[in-house]
């Protein structure tokens, strides 16, 4: 497993925009698939997005599509979320998990590393 730590999370008016970063430590980075997934009190974890060790396989869920987009720079261990015209519904805790496979995926029970968590919250 490797260690996962998010940043970027904060407060922002609806419509604004905020960068999340999930950064990796500890054992290699090598060949680890990341995920984005999201909480919010009383609601179950949502998939937000994912992302392919070589960033050729990306999948978005279905509420952020067109408005968030994930990428990754293996040189810094580092996965972005980019979120764009935020809404109020978007307000949750952000969380980064990675599974030691190139391939992404939408379900989060199969990744095996997550980090803390964000808060995210936005304002309307």
């Amino acid at each position: 497993q490797v260690q996962l730590v998010e940043s970027g999370g904060g407060l922002v008016q609806a419509g604004g925009s905020l960068r999340l970063t999930c950064v990796a430590s500890g054992r290699t980075w090598s060949g680890y698939a990341v995920g984005w997934f999201r909480q919010a009190p009383g609601t179950e974890r949502e998939f937000v997005a994912a992302i392919s060790w070589s960033s050729s396989t990306i999948y978005y869920g279905d509420s952020v599509k067109g408005r968030f987009s994930i990428s990754r720079d293996n040189a810094k261990n580092t996965v972005y979320l980019q979120m764009n015209s935020l809404k109020p519904e978007d307000t949750a805790v952000y969380r980064c998990g990675a599974r030691e496979s190139r391939v992404a995926s939408t379900e989060w029970r199969i990744y095996d590393s997550w980090g803390q968590g964000t808060q995210v919250t936005v304002s309307s």
